[in-house]
């Protein structure tokens, strides 16, 4: 049987929020006070390196009894066996935040409980918005029109133009996971699906997020997204309006035939 995750706290909630908007800010100074035309891959190296030392020492400060999971640090083999365990992408579009103005990029700060994302924030700092489980965000409505699914600007997966081709769906091109993800809920996009392969971090506080606000989250044969396991490889996504989920998965089990 299952077991049944454990239920996040407020102060949870509120500390996701919070360290996501402060990395965010944080994010923001780097870009203003980076010398006009001078190298982005030393601006990305210093937005991963920063923002993880402030998440961090922030998690650390306020839960000191929790693991952590972060794409910009050695994985503690440790967090396999903990109950609550925060995954977090300091810089989720590293490449994105590296091209001002740009504002598709973002910050991921999730909890998760044996295994479930309970509570979590994604900051979008270049638009000045924080998203997170409690208050949730609140799903835009239908768009009327045709189907948006939001894909990435230099490869889009197979699934999604197999989706795209099936639905009927408008492509719109977008830069890092949670941009996407909350491009669903801000009612900019539909669909967001992926298949290409990530990994726990892209994906874990934009679930969380989405599915606070009603959205539909799975793995895109529609089973459950686990988190915190050995391997942090997690090979697909499907984040959609609660109205498409239906066909999309149904699309998506002839395209997995």
């Amino acid at each position: 049987m299952a077991r049944t995750p454990g239920a996040p706290t407020p102060a949870d909630h509120a500390l996701a929020a919070e360290l996501a908007g402060r990395a965010g800010a944080l994010l923001l100074e780097l870009r203003r006070s980076h010398e006009p035309g001078g190298d982005p891959a030393v601006l990305r190296k210093a937005g991963d390196h920063q923002s993880n030392e402030l998440l961090l020492a922030g998690l650390a400060e306020a839960v000191p009894g929790d693991a952590v999971l972060s794409e910009e640090s050695k994985d503690d083999p440790a967090r396999i066996h903990a109950s609550r365990v925060w995954i977090i992408d300091p810089l989720d579009g590293t490449r994105e935040f590296g091209e001002p103005p740009r504002t598709d990029w973002a910050v991921h700060v999730a909890l998760t409980i044996d295994g479930a994302p309970v509570a979590g924030a994604v900051a979008l700092p270049a638009l000045d918005v924080v998203l997170g489980t409690d208050p949730p965000a609140t799903l835009a409505p239908p768009s009327g029109g045709p189907v948006r699914l939001v894909v990435s600007r230099t490869r889009p997966p197979k699934a999604a133009t197999f989706l795209a081709d099936r639905l009927g769906a408008t492509l719109v091109e977008m830069g890092s996971a949670g941009a996407k993800a909350m491009a669903v809920i801000r009612g900019e996009v539909d669909v967001y699906v992926h298949s290409g392969g990530q990994y726990e971090w892209d994906s874990c506080a934009p679930v969380a997020v989405a599915a606070a606000a009603g959205c539909h989250c799975s793995r895109i044969d529609g089973s459950p997204l686990v988190y915190n396991n050995e391997d942090p490889y997690l090979p697909d996504l499907l984040i959609c309006r609660p109205e498409l989920a239906e066909p999309v998965l149904a699309a998506l089990a002839d395209f997995r035939d």
